[in-house]
């Protein structure tokens, strides 16, 4: 794929993920996902056992504040440190902390309280979008585009991929499973995180492209 094609699918996608997530945000509004919630909610919690409830409650840990910036720190260490990656380093911190304060200014125009039954944890604040889902969609989304282009190998490729898309899966329907998410509240921070992440991308590869020429 050319940088032309690169660019203009980078920018259709953060724009498909900004449609995406403004349609979500109008049907929550509405209360026209109460349904689908409740559903998806029941299935998910069906599933609770302690062996399970365990599990969830160590990705939804490590989705929180201080894990997640011990988490984040390692990385950046490690692009500046050791990959000497010094834009991209400056990258990883305007997706990560962008995508944290575009969470914080959401929340406040939507106000969503969150679910009041079956919780496991307690939560505060308010609910849609998830902040843990759009931290894990952020942080390893950003971590998969930096170190995608340094690896050639077709599987370790895979394997990144399919390691970040784990992460970011089971993040978010641990914050479902535990009870303190609504199943729209985490649809509508992955498409949230998906704008600005695939929106920085298209920024990013921009600036890089001109500043190569």
């Amino acid at each position: 794929m050319n940088m032309k094609w690169q660019f203009t699918a980078a920018f259709l996608v953060s724009l498909a993920c900004a449609v995406g997530f403004g349609l979500v945000a109008l049907l929550v509004d509405a209360e026209r996902l109460a349904q689908f919630d409740a559903v998806v909610m029941s299935w998910i919690q069906g599933w609770r056992s302690p062996a399970l409830t365990s599990v969830m409650k160590f990705f939804t840990f490590i989705g929180a504040g201080l894990p997640a910036v011990v988490i984040s720190g390692f990385i950046m260490f490690i692009l500046y440190t050791l990959l000497g990656f010094r834009r991209e380093l400056i990258f990883f911190l305007w997706v990560t902390v962008g995508s944290a304060l575009l969470n914080v200014a959401l929340k406040s125009i939507f106000q969503r309280t969150r679910p009041d039954i079956n919780r496991i944890i307690d939560a505060s604040g308010y609910s849609f979008p998830s902040g843990h889902s759009m931290a894990a969609f952020s942080v390893y989304g950003v971590v998969t585009f930096l170190l995608w282009k340094h690896i050639h190998n077709k599987a370790a490729r895979v394997a990144l991929l399919c390691a970040a898309a784990a992460m970011i899966l089971v993040i978010g329907i641990s914050r479902v499973y535990l009870g303190v998410h609504y199943p729209s509240d985490v649809v509508g921070a992955y498409l949230a995180s998906g704008f600005w992440l695939t929106f920085s991308v298209w920024f990013f590869q921009r600036y890089e492209h001109r500043r190569g020429r």
